[in-house]
């Protein structure tokens, strides 16, 4: 890994994150922890495998990254962040609210996984109620779905998968799904666009939406 060469926290700092494509990575792992070799390949559309795996390298000497064996009868092995690389959670974040008007400038251009709502979901979405009952709310971002749920304490918990009771489904492209949650799109504009919504409608204001 090349190096600035300067006593410098920030240039030491972009010695370790600073290479094009590492911080995506660290995306893909704070989304889907336990990540195989591939889900990474599936996340990172355009990386070359070659620097796929310089990077993992790369970030495992840094301390960034653990990979370990899968449990059988999976036979292959798991990326993981440590402690150290999941300390770049609010940086990836302040990121993310930096760079979100850019996301205007070039609509449809850009390839997008449905899977890269779960991150902007879990780091901006919080609980306005922590106090009344958990609830859940399945979401249908595109071809992904995501459990949301709350846990307590103000903030949510997002995670791949289904549920068959949930208190409320919403079934929406990832965009409109994310500005619904963050209280930028209205529950009835939402639906003039094609969200559907199925639940009690009060829900959706624990999330600052309505």
């Amino acid at each position: 890994m090349r190096s600035y060469g300067q006593e410098c926290a920030l240039a030491k700092a972009l010695d370790s994150v600073g290479e094009r494509w590492t911080l995506l990575i660290v995306r893909e792992l704070m989304i889907r922890d336990g990540c195989r070799y591939t889900d990474l390949r599936q996340g990172l559309p355009g990386i070359p495998t070659n620097l796929l795996a310089d990077r993992l390298e790369a970030m495992e000497e840094a301390g960034l990254v653990l990979k370990e064996a899968a449990p059988p009868p999976v036979a292959t092995h798991l990326f993981r962040l440590t402690p150290r690389g999941r300390e770049l959670e609010p940086v990836i974040a302040a990121l993310g609210r930096w760079g979100a008007p850019l996301l205007q400038a070039n609509p449809g251009k850009d390839t997008f996984c449905d899977h890269w709502v779960a991150l902007p979901l879990r780091l901006y979405v919080h609980d306005r109620a922590p106090q009344e009952p958990a609830v859940t709310l399945a979401l249908h971002a595109g071809q992904e779905q995501i459990l949301l749920g709350t846990v307590g304490d103000g903030s949510v918990r997002v995670q791949s998968g289904r549920t068959a009771q949930p208190d409320a489904r919403i079934v929406g492209n990832p965009y409109q799904i994310l500005r619904l949650l963050t209280g930028k799109l209205k529950l009835q504009d939402a639906r003039t666009q094609g969200l559907r919504y199925e639940g009690d409608a009060k829900l959706l204001r624990r999330f600052g939406a309505a």
